[in-house]
């Protein structure tokens, strides 16, 4: 089970927290970029995120809650992170979106919020090479973990022998709520109980302890 930790609720600015999980065991920094359209927060421009990401040693775990998909997209590759998702309710052409995503030799994944079943994403599955399952409604961090995502994970965990895909679940992850997802998910996404607590290595260490 890899690690992949978010940088937005933290009691210290985006360049000392993004510092700090550098300096951890994490596998990747979790980017969520949030427009204002497709959620209510708009977190970022263009302009202040390449100098903020452009020299992270870290993979690139870039998560699109945007509206104007293939616009962010072309934006987030300059990054050349591992992977770009995107919202599959935000997508007007997925085909197309996955398609400019992987143009870049970039890896592709959809998130699905938790209102969207697996079965909507299913003609996807052989193009992608990830999905993003949200354990909590999107656009705000600290919320809990919704308990029937576990079903979803599951479902996807049945469909991965037929393709090639890796599940990452985000969304109230934390000592307790861990060992609900580590059977099914391949990556977890973890925020606040991480970068809000004293030792971030130490939070991480505890949660893959839990898995």
């Amino acid at each position: 089970m890899k690690i992949s930790v978010s940088y937005l609720k933290s009691p210290y600015n985006k360049e000392e927290t993004i510092k700090m999980i550098e300096n951890t065991s994490a596998d990747y920094l979790h980017v969520d970029l949030k427009d204002g359209l497709f959620v209510d927060e708009n977190n970022f421009t263009w302009e202040e995120m390449w100098p903020l990401l452009n020299k992270v040693k870290k993979p690139l775990d870039i998560h699109l809650m945007t509206l104007d998909v293939e616009h962010h997209i072309k934006n987030a590759r300059v990054l050349n992170p591992e992977y770009i998702t995107f919202q599959f309710e935000a997508a007007k052409y997925v085909k197309d979106c996955i398609d400019l995503v992987k143009s870049s030799g970039i890896k592709c994944g959809i998130a699905i919020s938790p209102e969207t079943l697996v079965e909507e994403i299913e003609p996807y599955l052989k193009k992608i090479d990830l999905v993003l399952v949200l354990g909590v409604h999107p656009g705000k961090g600290g919320q809990k973990f919704i308990k029937e995502t576990v079903e979803k994970l599951i479902e996807l965990k049945s469909l991965k022998k037929d393709y090639n895909f890796s599940i990452e679940v985000d969304g109230g992850i934390n000592e307790k709520t861990v060992s609900l997802v580590s059977d099914t998910a391949d990556i977890i996404v973890s925020g606040s109980y991480i970068c809000e607590s004293e030792n971030f290595e130490k939070s991480i260490q505890i949660l893959k302890s839990k898995a």
